[in-house]
């Protein structure tokens, strides 16, 4: 009985990796993958346009990136763009699970290696969710379901019950304020211009292209590091009420002393953090895909 089980879990590893080395392969892969990477532009220029006319008084408000899909749903030409969105973060989620499962990037199997490829695991899970809440609104079969603030307390609650829930909060903030440092230590060092035709670019072109990047994956990282913190604190605290998403991070900044003025950097870094997404999606290296 063990053999056969062993035997049949070998005979499913080895038929997906064909389909992973098959996927690598794929011209569609890559073609995807840069609509996901666009996709994902989109939905964090929302979020830091609508911020920054909060920042500056014009209108706007604080939202998360399902916000951001249900506010472009409500444009005139929004259903159609919001169409490709949603094919979009499907797409970056297939290439999420083939960096994770193949790992093209060449990151390895070594403990960091490993920590990396599951994290693109956890993130075609986040993206999943968000592609799902984005083919809800084109097919009009309901909204997005509660986000922000309400969406990050009511799981750090259900999390909280459990044993040991308190710890396991904690454990997510550390972790999630970790990913934040990570990132701003790979922009500060500019690690993410490896992952760039930078030649393909006229001189100046890449000059830009670069300083705008760093400053986006900078305040990305800016707001990872809140979030986690937030999530700590509730974890301390026992109170989900201190969780926070996306947009009650922004809100926290707009309440602190010259709150405006950080609110408009941290919604511009946003906004560059879109600009970056669609850098990438043009001028991204794949090793694998061709």
């Amino acid at each position: 009985m063990a053999n056969e089980m062993g035997r049949k879990a070998s005979e499913l590893k080895q038929r997906g990796d064909r389909l992973g080395r098959e996927a690598v392969r794929s011209p569609w892969t890559e073609r995807l993958a840069r609509l996901g990477y666009l996709a994902k532009g989109v939905v964090y220029a929302v979020v830091g346009v609508l911020a920054l006319q909060v920042a500056f008084g014009t209108g706007g408000e604080m939202t998360d990136t399902q916000g951001a899909l249900a506010t472009l749903a409500q444009q005139s030409w929004g259903k159609a763009l919001l169409a490709v969105v949603a094919v979009g973060l499907v797409g970056y989620v297939l290439w999420r699970v083939v960096q994770a499962w193949m790992d093209p990037d060449g990151k390895g199997t070594d403990a960091k290696g490993l920590v990396t490829r599951a994290s693109y695991l956890v993130s075609a899970a986040l993206h999943a969710s968000l592609a799902v809440a984005a083919f809800r609104l084109v097919l009009e079969t309901g909204g997005v379901g509660s986000h922000g603030d309400q969406s990050a307390q009511s799981w750090t609650a259900r999390l909280m019950s459990q044993p040991f829930g308190q710890a396991l909060v904690a454990v997510v903030g550390l972790v999630i304020a970790g990913v934040g440092l990570w990132q701003m230590d790979k922009a500060w060092k500019e690690k993410f211009r490896r992952k760039l035709r930078l030649e393909a670019m006229r001189p100046p072109q890449a000059e830009w292209a670069v300083r705008i990047s760093k400053l986006g994956i900078l305040a990305r990282g800016g707001v990872f590091v809140l979030l986690g913190g937030f999530l700590v604190q509730a974890a301390l605290t026992a109170n989900p009420q201190r969780a926070r998403g996306l947009d009650g991070a922004l809100e926290t900044l707009a309440a602190q002393p010259h709150g405006a003025v950080l609110l408009a950097v941290a919604a511009a870094g946003l906004v560059a953090y879109a600009v970056y997404m669609a850098v990438e999606a043009r001028y991204r290296r794949f090793q694998g895909a061709r």
